[in-house]
């Protein structure tokens, strides 16, 4: 095995540093083995890749063992790069942007350390995982629900931080934080807003400080390692209605993506609604040789196939709505009338009570009622079975038809043209007024030809779909900086007030450097738009 150095350290500078931290953590916990490492990529780069590779692994347990970690980084200048249960798979996994880092790795800080029911939040630790809360609550007899995300796998802080998408009325806007605790690039230790009173009353309970309030400098960032992060739970509803609409015509999305705004706007539906394409739903539940054997991208006339006999339509969006029996059902004959203005458009759902959620089958209508599984997974093997992979592109679209029908027709014609891919899509509404297209780009992780293909994609739609005026909310380890490099206004000003913070807070550029195109001043020649 090759070891992946860190810039400018040597394999016996490396050495000691991992001693060191060993040290600090325990040789147990620091993991250099092939075989150890390999959990700690991306699952979905091809195999022979090796640009994003760590040197090792360590695995802290406390707030004070990451400060003793911080400290040895800074006196050895060795990089780090953090993540929390390590599933950020599709985005780079826990693979570090500067090759030779060192992976800190979260998991062994799994504590759910409060759950307030009276005010309806948790505390946690960011080795937590949303089955991990969702069992407490159980375990506890709470009568609260966690917005919960499509994997439960992967942990609550990270995601948030990554500013992942969850689907309970909490999950819109990510606004289910509150109050964080951060060890600092030089190991000092905050908490952000009224957290930072001593024996604070409204920690959890009050997003804002006295003065500016820094938490979302720790989201996508790398200013700090998040320890601890308060998180808001919903009450159990009486009522909990998973509903569906399924339209025919791939020409039907344009009056959907309205009435839902309208209907989003007037609160009639909350939460974070799914708006799926054919293939992306018949992927969790079929495979792609089933329907098809071309390799060029399925033809039209099949995917209508799919649609008819899966009974999915060609557009199909799952949505829920919550509260008192009386008004879900007034909220359910609003949007049947709302939607039935759209010709063949069907609405449907089932109500249940909180005693009769084991009922719940479907994956997608456990994750809106907040019961973390991991069935959707199965969708990356649309190619490839057990070898399949996917890499997400994921830009943010003003929520009209108009715009819809423009980024659509923009993702589907470069996917399909370029990649030689099927065009797979969800459209995440995360306001009444936004919507995020999630563009799942699956290949074959053994075929490096369709790998590279899907990337290079990817990239090439950051660029175009950048001059469009759509940017992505979040991005891949691959194009991270090609991404950043669309927020350009004024020479790039934001960029430059991103950068004057890390060298504040990180003038050694120990902590994650690179991370969403964040660069330490040391550093900033290895800026580039995609690193294949």
């Amino acid at each position: 095995m090759t070891v992946a150095l860190p810039p400018e350290l040597s394999e016996r500078a490396l050495a000691a540093a991992l001693e060191e931290l060993a040290g600090v953590v325990g040789p147990e916990h620091v993991l250099t083995s092939e075989q150890d490492l390999r959990e700690f990529r991306d699952p979905f780069w091809f195999k022979g890749w090796h640009d994003y590779d760590a040197s090792a692994v360590v695995q802290p347990q406390s707030v004070e063992e990451i400060q003793a970690i911080v400290r040895i980084a800074n006196e050895r200048r060795l990089p780090l790069w953090v993540s929390g249960v390590g599933r950020n798979n599709g985005y780079g996994g826990s693979s570090p942007r500067v090759r030779g880092s060192v992976v800190v790795n979260l998991r062994r800080m799994n504590r759910v350390l409060e759950i307030n029911e009276e005010l309806a939040y948790a505390v946690v630790e960011p080795g937590v995982r949303w089955f991990d809360l969702y069992e407490a609550l159980e375990a506890g007899g709470h009568k609260l629900r966690l917005s919960v995300v499509d994997l439960g796998w992967g942990s609550v802080v990270g995601n948030t931080l990554d500013h992942g998408i969850s689907y309970l009325p909490y999950g819109q806007d990510q606004m289910m934080q509150c109050g964080m605790e951060v060890v600092l690039p030089n190991g000092d230790l905050m908490r952000t807003g009224n957290w930072a009173i001593p024996n604070a009353k409204a920690a959890h309970v009050y997003k804002r400080g006295l003065g500016p309030t820094p938490d979302q400098l720790f989201m996508q960032s790398n200013y700090g390692i998040v320890t601890k992060m308060g998180v808001w739970l919903m009450p159990t509803p009486a009522c909990y209605m998973p509903c569906w609409l399924r339209v025919w015509n791939d020409s039907d999305l344009p009056q959907v993506i309205d009435t839902l705004r309208v209907l989003m706007l007037d609160r009639s539906i909350q939460g974070v609604p799914q708006v799926l394409n054919t293939l992306c739903l018949a992927a969790v539940f079929s495979s792609r040789r089933r329907w098809y054997e071309g390799e060029e991208p399925m033809p039209d006339e099949v995917i209508d196939r799919v649609a008819r006999e899966m009974q999915v339509g060609r557009w199909i969006m799952r949505f829920a709505l919550y509260g008192d029996e009386s008004v879900v059902d007034l909220e359910f004959q609003k949007v049947q009338e709302a939607f039935g203005r759209i010709d063949g458009a069907e609405v449907w759902g089932t109500k249940y009570a909180p005693d009769e959620y084991e009922r719940i089958t479907h994956p997608a209508e456990k994750v809106e009622i907040g019961i973390p599984n991991l069935d959707i997974n199965t969708m990356t093997g649309w190619y490839g079975g057990e070898e399949g992979g996917h890499v997400a592109f994921s830009p943010a679209v003003p929520m009209t038809g108009r715009h819809a029908v423009e980024i659509c027709g923009l993702l589907r014609d470069r996917i399909e043209k370029r990649a030689k891919l099927d065009y797979l899509a969800a459209l995440l509404p995360i306001n009444p007024r936004c919507f995020i297209h999630i563009t799942m780009v699956i290949f074959d992780t053994s075929n490096e030809r369709q790998v590279r293909g899907a990337y290079e994609t990817c990239k090439l739609l950051v660029r175009e779909a950048g001059e469009q005026g759509y940017g992505e909310y979040r991005a891949h380890l691959d194009f991270m900086d090609l991404a950043a490099e669309q927020y350009s206004f004024n020479d790039h000003a934001y960029r430059r007030f991103t950068e004057t913070i890390k060298d504040a807070l990180d003038p050694n550029g120990i902590l994650m450097p690179g991370r969403h195109g964040i660069w330490p001043r040391a550093m900033r020649a290895n800026r580039a738009p995609g690193a294949r």
